[in-house]
Formats: C-alpha cells, sequence, structure tokens
C-alpha cells in the first residue's frame, strides 16, 4: 500500500500529466492555425504520449486501490509568438515536467517505496527523450532562421511523426 504522502503527489502529477496534454493540444490548435499542419500533428502526437503518460499513473494508484481525484484542468493556451516560441515553450514545460519527475522519484525514496521509485524511472528515460527531441527541433528552427523554405522541410519532417504507445514498449 502507498503511503499518503506518496499518493497524494502521485495524485498532483496525474494532473500535472493531464495538464500537459491540453497544453500540447493547444500548441497542435496553433500550428494548425499557422498552417502548418506536421507541427500540428507533432504537437498532437505530443498529446497523444501525455494522455498515456497520465494513464500509467492512473492505474498505478487504481492499482494500489488508492482513491483518486481528479482536480481542475487550467486553461491551455492557443496564441505563441511564431512555431518556434510554441516549441520552446513545450521544451520548458518538459523541463519543469522533469523536476517533477525527479522530486517525484526522491520523495519515494525518501519513504522507502521502491516499487514507486521503479515505476518513476520509466519516466525520467521519458523525460530525457522528449527533452533531446525539442531541443532538436528548436536547434533546426533556429538554423534556419525566417527561411520559409526551410521551415516547409522541418514541417513536412515533423508531419512524420505517428503515434506509438510509450506505455507499451516493455
Amino acid at each position: 500500500m502507498l503511503k499518503d504522502e506518496v499518493a497524494n503527489a502521485l495524485i498532483i502529477q496525474l494532473n500535472k500529466e493531464f495538464q500537459s496534454s491540453y497544453i500540447y493540444l493547444g500548441m497542435s490548435a496553433y500550428a494548425s492555425k499557422k498552417g502548418l499542419a506536421g507541427s500540428a500533428n507533432w504537437f498532437l502526437i505530443q498529446y497523444q504520449e501525455e494522455l498515456t503518460h497520465a494513464m500509467k499513473f492512473f492505474k498505478y494508484l487504481e492499482n494500489h486501490q488508492v482513491a483518486i481525484n481528479l482536480p481542475e484542468i487550467k486553461k491551455a493556451n492557443v496564441e505563441f509568438e511564431s512555431i518556434l516560441d510554441a516549441f520552446q515553450k513545450a521544451l520548458e514545460h518538459e523541463i519543469y515536467m522533469s523536476e517533477n519527475i525527479n522530486e517525484l522519484s526522491d520523495l519515494s525514496m525518501k519513504n522507502k517505496d521502491h516499487a514507486t521509485y521503479n515505476l518513476l524511472q520509466w519516466y525520467v528515460t521519458e523525460q530525457v527523450e522528449e527533452e533531446v527531441a525539442l531541443n532538436t527541433i528548436i536547434d533546426k528552427m533556429k538554423l534556419i532562421g525566417d527561411n520559409g523554405y526551410g521551415l516547409y522541410v522541418i514541417d513536412q519532417e515533423l508531419a512524420t511523426r505517428v503515434f506509438v504507445d510509450p506505455t507499451a514498449v516493455a
């Protein structure tokens, strides 16, 4: 059975994961409005990934018979200065989420909760991958600057991303 301190922290993180999905849905809406279908696709896939992250926490809590409450999800931003700004905001958000996961990991060890610690290591790895992916996109966008053709090429590349449920991989 999970200690209350750990269970409550996981419920808070569950809400943050749902909030993350909403943030990415807003970014997808922005990109779509700007005619950047590839970027919209990339953000929509990220929205789906964040939902799976949330559901992984949800099932973990459910399996530990924790009474789950679902706090309110805040309104998501759908306006950005540019597509580069949207990706930079996404990176800032992922860095914030990495910090949260690291704090949860520390909390699980403080409580000698090895099962939760093990669960959280999956998230630690996932966060590293997400930060690397965003840094790569941002670097490419900075490299092309205001070049419309370059943005078009990057957007076409982002259109090829497909959803692969990260929680289904062993």
